[in-house]
């Protein structure tokens, strides 16, 4: 009996893994999980290695295509691509990276905007209050985690009394990221008027069993006037109210002018996608209305990527930053388990001189994904890369900085979950200021880390090495 099952569980493997199209690593992954634990790995596989169905891929795909097309008309009103940086930007590297996001992702360059980062998450939800309640014609809200606490009720409360108000309110959010977050929570919004939907991935929680292709992203809209993105959810652990976590360390944008009009058309795709034809929002066809601030030169562009394209976006973003530095590329990211591109790019760099600096925290949050994030971190320290451990709370922030002239923001960790499963969206900066002022806030968290070094590595104990291998060997589906 026994035997039988070996081999059915071992043909059984090897037809599931090689049935979808994968990068080797992962295949390899599956079959170690498949193989080694007989039945249970299948149970496992059912919620965590499906992929998308070809349906679901067409139904992105095509929301999509209808909302580039809303984008054709702006970027028509930018000057012809040679010419699209303001004049203060002319570094070569910045006109490669625009033209790769329009060539993947038919992202524009817009660059006509203010912009402000927040690094509290107090400070940001303070402001996006604020701006929810001057609201006027719409709000639209785009989270992976909405937690059932106090500062999800809050975030709730504002947008009920809006939508009593008249305002237009669309919340969609991540079911499995917003455990709590039910749709009975939900009832009272919808009651005043407004709209709230899972992710279309997530939207039977049980039938549908995928713990991948989350969406990740988080996305504030509101009146064509004000937009956030970057790596904040909603809850009081983000706002530093988590004892386990202490201070809640984080990046997010803030953003008044034309890139509001990208935003809102990534969330209008989002949602066109989950909903369908019933409550489908129509695209906007006008550039979006002046904003009540002055708006600055701030070029950027906002690119999405996720499971339903094999171009990785944003992992590409990242590979072209770090080869395209001359002397600094400093990052900053709560997992790191980078695949061999962005690994080796990272190295690369370091070994051509190149000042290359990782922050990671100093505390777990996962303990698979912190385990491997250390197995990387000592990989990357030995091959001359500066890891540096945040030990001021727990490091949220997702951000790249290169030759202090570039840099990006948004919701994408540097690990493959990031770049292959996860739907996600960031900011490319093409703003030196901007890029600055990020330089800055890394070298103010630098002084709340210990530098890794191998003399760290080499006294972890045998356990914890085992530990780092045997999360490392998952680190394909992690």
């Amino acid at each position: 009996m026994i035997t039988v099952i070996l081999v059915l569980n071992t043909v059984g493997a090897v037809f599931t893994v090689l049935r979808s199209v994968r990068d080797i690593s992962t295949t390899w992954a599956w079959l170690l999980v498949l193989l080694f634990l007989p039945v249970g790995g299948f149970i496992l596989y059912l919620f965590a290695g499906r992929g998308l169905s070809a349906k679901r891929v067409r139904a992105i795909q095509t929301e999509y295509r209808h909302g580039i097309s809303a984008f054709v008309r702006l970027q028509q009103k930018q000057n012809a691509r040679n010419r699209l940086l303001p004049a203060g930007v002319s570094a070569p590297a910045a006109k490669e990276l625009i033209a790769l996001f329009l060539n993947t992702d038919q992202a524009p360059l817009l660059t006509n905007q203010q912009v402000d980062i927040f690094t509290d998450g107090t400070a940001k939800f303070r402001q996006l209050f604020a701006d929810i309640d001057a609201a006027k014609r719409y709000v639209m809200v785009e989270y992976y985690t909405i937690y059932n606490d106090a500062l999800g009720n809050e975030l709730r409360q504002h947008l009920i009394a809006k939508a009593q108000a008249g305002v237009a309110v669309y919340v969609l959010y991540d079911a499995w990221g917003s455990l709590g977050a039910s749709a009975k929570w939900w009832r009272p919004l919808v009651a005043a008027g407004g709209h709230a939907e899972t992710y279309f991935s997530s939207r039977h929680l049980f039938l549908d069993f995928r713990l991948n292709y989350r969406d990740h992203r988080k996305i504030v809209v509101i009146d064509d006037q004000v937009g956030y993105v970057g790596g904040f959810n909603v809850g009081d652990q983000y706002v530093s109210r988590k004892p386990k976590f202490g201070f809640w360390r984080d990046t997010h944008l803030r953003i008044l002018g034309d890139t509001v009009l990208a935003l809102k058309v990534r969330f209008l795709m989002d949602w066109n996608a989950t909903v369908g034809a019933r409550d489908a929002i129509a695209y906007a066809q006008s550039a979006p209305a002046p904003t009540s601030a002055t708006p600055g030169q701030n070029a950027m562009q906002i690119v999405a990527s996720g499971p339903d394209s094999d171009a990785q976006q944003i992992k590409m973003g990242y590979v072209k930053l770090i080869t395209g530095a001359s002397h600094s590329v400093w990052l900053q990211s709560p997992y790191l388990i980078p695949d061999d591109t962005v690994r080796d790019a990272l190295v690369t760099a370091a070994l051509a001189g190149i000042d290359v600096r990782v922050m990671i925290p100093n505390m777990p949050d996962h303990p698979f994904i912190y385990r491997a994030t250390q197995y990387y971190a000592a990989q990357l320290t030995r091959a001359g890369v500066k890891v540096y451990h945040y030990q001021h709370g727990f490091l949220h922030a997702k951000t790249m900085v290169v030759d202090g002239k570039l840099a990006s923001v948004g919701s994408a960790n540097c690990d493959i979950r990031s770049f292959k499963l996860n739907f996600e969206v960031n900011a490319f900066l093409y703003d030196p200021a901007l890029a600055r002022r990020l330089s800055q806030i890394f070298e103010a968290d630098q002084a709340h880390c210990h530098l890794l070094t191998v003399q760290d590595i080499e006294a972890q104990g045998w356990w914890l090495h085992f530990k780092q291998d045997f999360s490392r060997l998952l680190s394909p589906i992690l």
